[in-house]
C-alpha cells in the first residue's frame, strides 16, 4: 500500500502537486492522466525514490518490490531472453547461490536452493520469459539474438518484457503502448488484467485504459484526484464538473452526425454490419465523454482538397517488397473519394510496406500501380519527424511550403496545433516527440491532400490531440488509409478494415472486437501446442502439491480474517453505543458540552478504525479468493 499525505512536489520553482492526499491499494490498476507537464512522470520518479517531496508524507509499504521500464538498454551481446530473465532479481540471486553451493559441494544448501527455485517458479522461468517475449511480438529465432542487434523500438519492448518478468508488488508503466502494434497491445491488456499487484500506468490510449484500469488518477491544477472506474467512467465524472457545455455540445454534434450517417448508410449491408455496430457503441458513449475535452487547446480542420479524382489510386496484381523479395503479393485495391480504410496486422506483417507502396515510396515488384489525375498524397510516417529542420521553427517550416501566404494566416493555422506566440518561432530541435508529431501533421494538413496515408500518427500525442485528430478526420473529405494501434481512432475514422497477413492484403470481415478474439484464440492454440506433455502421475503429484500449498497459505489468512471480523463486530457495537449517547437529548445541555465533544472525537476515531478494519477484511478476502482460483 502507498499513502500520500498533504504532499507537495516542486520541479525548480514550479509546483507540480500541492496538498496531495491519496491511497493506492494492492490490486488497483490506476491510469495516470493529465496534460503534458503536469507531473505524471515526476509522480513515478517520486515513487521510485528518484525525487523527494518538498512537504508532506509519502508512505510506501516496507519490502515492496517495484518494477518499471528502464529508459536505456545497454548495447550488449547478451541473448535477449537472458536480458529479460534478469528482470527477476530473486531468481538470478538463487541461481548464483546455487552455482556457488555446487562449487562448494554443499549438498544440504543445494537441496534448500532447489526448493527455493521451485517456490519462485525458477524451473519454468525461461518458458515464462519466452511467453512474455512472444506476446510482445518477438519470434522464436529472435529470443536468442544479442540485445545489441535490436533497434530502439524493439529494445523498448525488451525493457517492457524485463519489467513484466519481475514478480513485483508495484508495477509502473510510462506509455507502454507507444512502441507496440495492436496485436501486442491486446496481449498486454490481457496480461495486465491478471497482474496481482498494484499497477500505475501513464497512457494516452483511451481504449487501453478502458480495458485495464479500474481507477484514474488525474493531475490538474496542482491537484491529484482519484476517480473510481476506467477512463470512460472518469470522463463521465469529469464532464459533470465542467461548465462550458455549449462548446462541447457543438463538437459533439459534429462527431455524432458523422457516426450516425455511417450507421444509417451501412447498417443494412452485411459487409459493413459489424463496423456499423462499432459506431453504434461509440454513439452510445458520445454524450458522456465529449465534455471532458472542453478545455482542449487543439482544434483544427483538414482543408478541403483542391481537386478530386475517381478513382484516385488503383493497384492491380501488385507485389511489393525490397530488392527482389516480395513481402506482399497480388494486391488488388481501388481507392476512391471517401474511401476510409484501417489496416490491421501483426508487427512485421507488412502494413508499413503497404503504406509505402500506396505513397509511391516503393515501386511495385510486379503488377500495376496507377494514379488518378490530380492525386495529392499526404503521407505521415515516423521518418518524417527526422526530416524536420531542428534549427528552424514551426512557422519557418510552414512558410517554406507557402511563401506567399500572409504570416498572420500561417500563425492562425499553426495555432490550431497549439503553436502560439513564441512557440511558433522557437527551434524544432528541443521539442518533445509529441510536439514534433503535431508539427508534422500540421504540415500535411496545410498541403490539402486528397489521399491521406497515416502510419501510427498518434505516437507521442496526448489524449487531447488524439481527440482533435479524430474530429478532424471525421470532417476530412478525401480518402484515408490508416495504420494505428489506437482503437478509438480506428473505430471512429475507418469505415472498412483490411487485414495484412501472411503476404496477403484483403478486406477483413469483422470489427475490432472480432480481431481481438481472433488474436486470443490464436495465442491459446499456440500455448497449447508449446505446453510440454506431463505424465498423469506427475500431473497428480503437481496438483497435490498445489492443493497442499494453497491449504498452507490459506490457514493464516483465515485466522486473520476471523480477527478482522471480530474487530469489525467490536467496533460496530462501539459505534452504536456512541451514536445512542450522542442522540440522547440530555447530551446537549449546557453542563455536558465536554461530554459531547469527547463522544464526537471517540466516534470519529471509531469510524476511522472501522474503515481500516473493513479495508483489511476486503483485502484478505481478495487474497483468499485469488488462492481459490489459482493453480
Amino acid at each position: 500500500m502507498i499513502v500520500l499525505r498533504t504532499l507537495q512536489l516542486r520541479r525548480g520553482v514550479k509546483v507540480l502537486f500541492e496538498d496531495a492526499s491519496l491511497t493506492f491499494n494492492r490490486g488497483q490498476k490506476i491510469g495516470v492522466t493529465g496534460a503534458n507537464g503536469t507531473g505524471k512522470s515526476s509522480l513515478f520518479a517520486l515513487l521510485l525514490g528518484e525525487l523527494h517531496q518538498d512537504a508532506g508524507d509519502l508512505e510506501i509499504q516496507p519490502g515492496l518490490v517495484v518494477a518499471h521500464v528502464a529508459q536505456e538498454t545497454p548495447s550488449t551481446d547478451q541473448p535477449a531472453i537472458e536480458y529479460v530473465l534478469d528482470g527477476d532479481a530473486e531468481l538470478r540471486q538463487l541461481e548464483g547461490d546455487l552455482a556457488g553451493a555446487e562449487r562448494a559441494h554443499n549438498g544440504t544448501r543445494i537441496a534448500e536452493l532447489h526448493e527455493d527455485l521451485h517456490r519462485v517458479g525458477g524451473y519454468a522461468a525461461r518458458a515464462r520469459a519466452a511467453q512474455l517475449m512472444h506476446g510482445l511480438g518477438f519470434d522464436d529465432p529472435e529470443i536468442d539474438r544479442p540485445v545489441e542487434q535490436f533497434s530502439g523500438g524493439w529494445r523498448v519492448r525488451l525493457n517492457l518484457a524485463r519489467a513484466l518478468m519481475c514478480r513485483s508488488d508495484l508495477l509502473l508503466l510510462d506509455e507502454p503502448t507507444n512502441h507496440l502494434d495492436l496485436d501486442a497491445i491486446i496481449w498486454l491488456e490481457q496480461w495486465l488484467s491478471g497482474y496481482p499487484g498494484t499497477l500505475l500506468m501513464i497512457s494516452h490510449d483511451r481504449e487501453f485504459l478502458d480495458t485495464v484500469a479500474n481507477a484514474i488518477c488525474h493531475i490538474e491544477g496542482q491537484r491529484l484526484r482519484l476517480y473510481a472506474g476506467n477512463y470512460s467512467a472518469f470522463e463521465t465524472q469529469r464532464a459533470a464538473q465542467l461548465s462550458q457545455q455549449q462548446a462541447t455540445y457543438l463538437k459533439q454534434q459534429r462527431e455524432i452526425a458523422h457516426l450516425q450517417s455511417f450507421v444509417d448508410r451501412f447498417k443494412a449491408q452485411a459487409t459493413k454490419a459489424r463496423q456499423a455496430q462499432s459506431r453504434i457503441k461509440a454513439l452510445a458513449r458520445m454524450e458522456k465523454i465529449a465534455a471532458a475535452h472542453v478545455d482542449t487547446p487543439f482544434e483544427f480542420a483538414f482543408r478541403k482538397p483542391a481537386v478530386q479524382s475517381d478513382p484516385m489510386l488503383n493497384l492491380d496484381g501488385v507485389d511489393a517488397g525490397y530488392g527482389a523479395v516480395a513481402v506482399l503479393r497480388n494486391i488488388r485495391m481501388t481507392l476512391r473519394p471517401g474511401t476510409r480504410l484501417g489496416l490491421l496486422g501483426r508487427n512485421g506483417a507488412g502494413k508499413s510496406t503497404m503504406m509505402k507502396l500506396l505513397a509511391g515510396v516503393l515501386a511495385p515488384l510486379a503488377g500495376q500501380r496507377v494514379e488518378g489525375k490530380g492525386l495529392q498524397i499526404g503521407y505521415f510516417a515516423q521518418h518524417q519527424l527526422e526530416q524536420l529542420r531542428p534549427d528552424e521553427s514551426a512557422l519557418w517550416h510552414l512558410t517554406r511550403l507557402s511563401p506567399k501566404t500572409r504570416e498572420q494566416e500561417l500563425r492562425d493555422f499553426i495555432g490550431g496545433f497549439n503553436f502560439h506566440g513564441d512557440q511558433a518561432t522557437e527551434p524544432v530541435g528541443p521539442m518533445s516527440g509529441g510536439e514534433k508529431s503535431r508539427l508534422a501533421l500540421a504540415l500535411i494538413v496545410w498541403q490539402r491532400p486528397n489521399l491521406l496515408l497515416l502510419d501510427e500518427p498518434t505516437n507521442h500525442l496526448d489524449l487531447e490531440m488524439r481527440y482533435a485528430l479524430t474530429l478532424g478526420l471525421q470532417d476530412y473529405e478525401g480518402a484515408l488509409v490508416l495504420v494505428s494501434h489506437d482503437r478509438s481512432l480506428l473505430r471512429a475514422s475507418a469505415d472498412e478494415l483490411w487485414l495484412v497477413d501472411e503476404g496477403m492484403v484483403a478486406p477483413y470481415d469483422g470489427d475490432l472486437e472480432d480481431y481481438a478474439r481472433r488474436l486470443r484464440a490464436k495465442e491459446q492454440t499456440q500455448a497449447a501446442i508449446a505446453e510440454p506433455a506431463v505424465s498423469r502421475k506427475e500431473q497428480k503429484r503437481l496438483e497435490a502439491e498445489a492443493r497442499n500449498r494453497r491449504f498452507a497459505e490459506r490457514k493464516p489468512l483465515e485466522a486473520r480474517i476471523k480477527s478482522a471480523e471480530k474487530e469489525i463486530e467490536t467496533l460496530g457495537a462501539e459505534r452504536l453505543r456512541l451514536e445512542k449517547m450522542i442522540a440522547a437529548p440530555d447530551m446537549y445541555g449546557e453542563t455536558r458540552k465536554d461530554d459531547l465533544k469527547r463522544c464526537l472525537l471517540e466516534q470519529a476515531q471509531v469510524m476511522k478504525n472501522l474503515q481500516r478494519a473493513e479495508e483489511r477484511w476486503l483485502a484478505l478476502s481478495a487474497e483468499i479468493e485469488a488462492l481459490a482460483t489459482s493453480g
